[in-house]
């Protein structure tokens, strides 16, 4: 109800069609205005919780699926709910806290609800001292083509001196990721003390590298590295002049539709969800620290060296690949097709510090990508890109084995929310 009709039915109430004196109508109503603009504020505050509540719970469903057994989906749900800064709990919970419950239904999809009490800052002048918030996911985890590419899931294509940097407290750990590096320069790579690599493979194809310390396991050199496994296959969107979405964003939360993303920035700390679909990102996109993004079934595209996104450290961020039609697989990718382009390799940096997720394919193959970054659950990616810096984090990563652009058959599974 909107202040002047709340207003109106009270004086309509109170005083019929008689006169009155103002002023007394006015004191008599004046709690009355207070809770109805109050309580206007409490339901918007409600809803930007909820909508946050939603996309980390749509985020949780689509990652957790893939996963078999109930107990080891409800771990994942829980932790991706508390990556995104829910206190997340299982059972009974004090006010404040999101309890969520996670059920495997019997065509093996995964539903999870979450739900918290939101304490009223207005409404309690009425007696109203809390209200309850919750929301409800399902994702299902169906048959969808695989990569042709080899075991690597980080692809490092430089061949320059250190293409891959490893700095003091990098933490990488990997059951089954292999990282494969083009590099024969000397030193091909350099490793600092402090840092603890753990994969499947740490491929080089050159046999010179510096190592200060630190732990890093299956390490070959002279190895027949893999080569680039997208190089010339991507499909490429037409370029366009049309912003969809441009200049700055403020508010508490933003949305933004798929299209073109012109020189975008968010003020303030926000959460920001990206709507399923293409996004051109033309310019710079800067987030700022703090911030929450979502962007689930989202594909990335820069369509020049000089266009990237900016994360100001601290961002929660969780994000996933379509897992159908022309994108699918591709979560964040650049022009290949100029000639002119690839011959300049531009940095970008990914400040995730309060936790990242990423399920899809990162295809910057000129870009020299710096990590700073810390997983609250694994990241399901392929990785290409011309240098690698991996500063202090904590990084879990698996290959990602979902849908893909390049498909030879039907023998590994995607996932996509039912509702």
């Amino acid at each position: 109800m909107s202040l002047f009709k709340c207003l109106f039915e009270r004086l309509k109430a109170g005083f019929g069609d008689r006169g009155g004196n103002f002023a007394m109508a006015l004191a008599v109503l004046l709690p009355a205005i207070m809770v109805c603009a109050g309580g206007a504020i409490d339901l918007s505050m409600a809803h930007r919780d909820k909508v946050k509540m939603q996309g980390a719970l749509d985020a949780a469903v689509l990652s957790a699926a893939p996963l078999s057994g109930n107990t080891a989906r409800e771990q994942l749900v829980g932790s991706m709910l508390k990556g995104n800064g829910l206190a997340a709990t299982t059972g009974t919970g004090t006010t404040g806290s999101v309890i969520f419950a996670v059920t495997t239904n019997s065509d093996n999809s995964l539903t999870a609800t979450a739900r918290k009490d939101y304490k009223t800052s207005f409404l309690g002048m009425v007696g109203i001292n809390k209200f309850t918030i919750s929301v409800s996911s399902t994702a299902i985890a169906s048959t969808a083509s695989t990569s042709t590419s080899s075991g690597a899931c980080i692809y490092v294509l430089g061949n320059t001196s250190q293409a891959i940097l490893i700095n003091s407290g990098a933490n990488v750990r990997s059951t089954a990721c292999e990282v494969h590096e083009q590099s024969v320069a000397n030193p091909a790579f350099i490793m600092n003390s402090g840092a603890t690599i753990s994969t499947k493979k740490f491929c080089v194809k050159g046999t010179q590298y510096i190592k200060n310390g630190g732990t890093l396991t299956n390490l070959q050199v002279g190895c027949a590295a893999a080569s680039d496994p997208f190089a010339g296959a991507l499909t490429e969107p037409a370029d366009t002049n049309t912003c969809t979405t441009s200049n700055t964003m403020n508010g508490p939360t933003s949305t933004v539709p798929a299209g073109v993303d012109c020189s975008v920035t968010f003020n303030g700390t926000q959460t920001i969800t990206f709507s399923p679909g293409l996004h051109i990102v033309k310019g710079t996109m800067i987030i700022n620290s703090g911030s929450t993004v979502i962007a689930n079934g989202v594909t990335f595209y820069f369509p020049d060296p000089w266009s990237y996104i900016q994360f100001n450290g601290g961002v929660t961020f969780t994000g996933s690949a379509p897992t159908t039609g022309t994108y699918k697989g591709l979560f964040m990718y650049e022009k290949t097709s100029n000639a002119t382009y690839n011959t300049n390799k531009t940095n970008l940096v990914f400040n995730g510090t309060n936790g990242e997720t990423i399920n899809g394919i990162i295809y910057l193959p000129n870009r020299n990508v710096t990590y700073n970054s810390t997983s609250n659950a694994t990241s399901n990616l392929t990785l290409v890109v011309n240098t690698l810096i991996m500063n202090a984090s904590n990084w879990l990563v698996e290959p990602y084995t979902a849908a893909s652009p390049l498909s030879t058959s039907s023998a590994s599974t995607g996932t996509r929310l039912v509702r």
